[in-house]
């Protein structure tokens, strides 16, 4: 873990304290048009107030902020520390701003465990802008803040609200035309008709008993995902429960994405079993059952009014689908499998996405790996979906940099089609949760709601930040899988229990958590 070298600071702080600014106005002498000193290179290190930014701490602990050595791009970079709790703002005032719409980037690095470290734009004629910076105290992440200048002038602001020792480093600013935010703030809620079949409630914040839909919709929510299979022991998640739930999913004003397991279980990257009516069949066989399956479920949503917006051909094909046949080791017929899908999602609607997806969402070699291979093998799709699980699938620094390259290298939009974070680690039921320690969890996101809300936020920031606008946005999973009795992983097993309540968005009292926020992100 990376731990920055403190002894300069502690040189500095008895010098700096007696410097400390007092509140600065607004505009300044040194206001420009364009960022200066944006990488906090032309004072070397130990500057308690870089060139071109002034700093103000209400406190007195304007010297909190200073350069130091270990810049992302260049030598230097900007910190926030102190040995005791501070609060301090760096800033820079830009005038003589043509209206319209900008977009600010930034590396940064956080060791997490602020009030609040977040950077900002304000006083631009609109409402602020901020984006939180993720917990990363090795690699850096690069954010962006979008905002609409309407009065010619716009304020850069670096906060942090912190604890004794808490720390960022922020550097290489770039202030430029351009915009923000995502389009996807999603959630699969594939458990729900069976939830409410058994006896599962659902409240708003406030207790009150409603639609887990409409409080999912209210609550931001623009996407529902909803997984299928063939025909499941349990006679849920299929054709005919698909149906029924995308009538309401539609009805509330939502986008749908059906994904094809092309199994009666769960397709995940270790299991891919074919379907029990599709056993014995063929390669050539298997190909037509692809097809038929995928377009008879999307032609009867479309003759319902409910047309697909997205599918994905398979869920989680890191080794491939339908083994042995559809295996990554025979990555040609592999191929033939996805494109029967495509051609299906395509003859029913030209218009729907069709993605890809794996669980490499940290792996930047395996994802390429596997991308060039489907390209290789001409393989067609649309878009590209990782899951990306801090505690399984690396670091945030190592998703950031597999999403970017996977955007750049395919040309393709890129979205999280599955990510979550406890709420809790105590299960509700007798089934033990699949992360129930602390040590599992990602440092700098505890298991309660505020972890669960940031982790969410920070995540989405990253697919926000995806250059040329090619980050789609985030599916959360699972966010309607409460604890009911009947409603376990096993759709053989009625008695089976439940391993993910705590990595619902609702809580073990029914309620929608406070996390729910996450989906009115930009």
């Amino acid at each position: 873990m990376f731990h920055p070298r403190r002894t300069l600071r502690a040189l500095l702080l008895p010098l700096a304290a007696g410097l400390a600014l007092t509140a600065l106005p607004a505009q300044t002498a040194s206001a420009a048009s364009t960022l200066t000193n944006a990488g906090f290179e032309s004072d070397g290190t130990g500057t308690a107030t870089p060139a071109g930014w002034s700093t103000y701490s209400a406190a007195g602990q304007s010297a909190a902020s200073f350069t130091e050595a270990g810049g992302h791009g260049g030598s230097y970079r900007l910190t926030h520390w102190a040995s005791s709790a501070y609060k301090v703002e760096t800033y820079q005032y830009l005038s003589g701003l043509t209206n319209g719409n900008y977009r600010l980037s930034a590396w940064v690095r956080s060791g997490g465990g602020q009030n609040s470290a977040y950077i900002a734009l304000k006083n631009c004629g609109g409402a602020e802008q901020r984006t939180d910076l993720p917990v990363s105290a090795s690699g850096w992440i690069r954010i962006v803040v979008p905002v609409t200048v309407t009065g010619n002038q716009c304020t850069i602001s670096i906060n942090s609200d912190a604890n004794a020792g808490n720390w960022i480093n922020v550097d290489d600013l770039t202030f430029a035309s351009g915009t923000g935010g995502t389009s996807i703030h999603g959630a699969d809620i594939s458990s729900l008709a069976k939830s409410e079949a058994k006896g599962g409630v659902y409240r708003t914040g406030s207790g009150t008993t409603g639609d887990a839909i409409t409080i999912l919709k209210n609550a931001g929510m623009n996407y529902a995902r909803l997984k299928v299979w063939v025909n499941p022991a349990d006679g849920y998640n299929n054709k005919t429960r698909v149906l029924a739930m995308a009538k309401r999913v539609k009805a509330s004003g939502m986008k749908l994405l059906v994904d094809f397991h092309y199994s009666d279980t769960w397709a995940d990257p270790g299991a891919q079993s074919k379907p029990a009516a599709w056993a014995g069949h063929s390669y050539s066989r298997l190909r037509t059952d692809v097809y038929n399956h995928t377009y008879d479920v999307l032609n009867a949503l479309k003759a319902q009014g409910t047309t697909a917006d997205m599918v994905q051909v398979g869920n989680e094909i890191n080794g491939g689908m339908l083994w042995s046949e559809g295996s990554t080791d025979n990555w040609s017929q592999l191929a033939g499998l996805l494109n029967s899908g495509y051609d299906a999602v395509k003859a029913v609607n030209s218009a729907t996405t069709v993605a890809l997806h794996l669980a490499k969402g940290g792996d930047l070699s395996g994802t390429r790996w596997w991308f060039d291979s489907a390209v290789a093998n001409g393989v067609k799709f649309d878009a590209i979906g990782l899951s990306y699980y801090g505690y399984w699938h690396g670091s945030l620094h190592d998703f950031q940099t597999t999403l970017d390259d996977a955007a750049a290298r395919y040309g393709k939009p890129v979205f999280v089609a599955e990510t979550a974070y406890p709420f809790r680690l105590d299960s509700k039921d007798a089934h033990e949760e699949i992360i129930n320690t602390a040590d599992e969890l990602v440092s700098g996101y505890p298991a309660n709601t505020a972890g669960q809300r940031r982790w969410m936020n920070d995540v989405t920031s990253i697919v926000e930040a995806v250059p040329n606008g090619r980050g789609l946005g985030v599916f959360y999973w699972e966010a309607t899988w409460s604890a009911v009795t009947g409603n376990g992983w096993d759709p053989t097993d009625a008695s089976s229990g439940n391993g993910w309540e705590n990595q619902a968005l609702f809580g073990y009292d029914d309620a929608a958590l406070s996390s729910m926020a996450w989906f009115s992100h930009r």
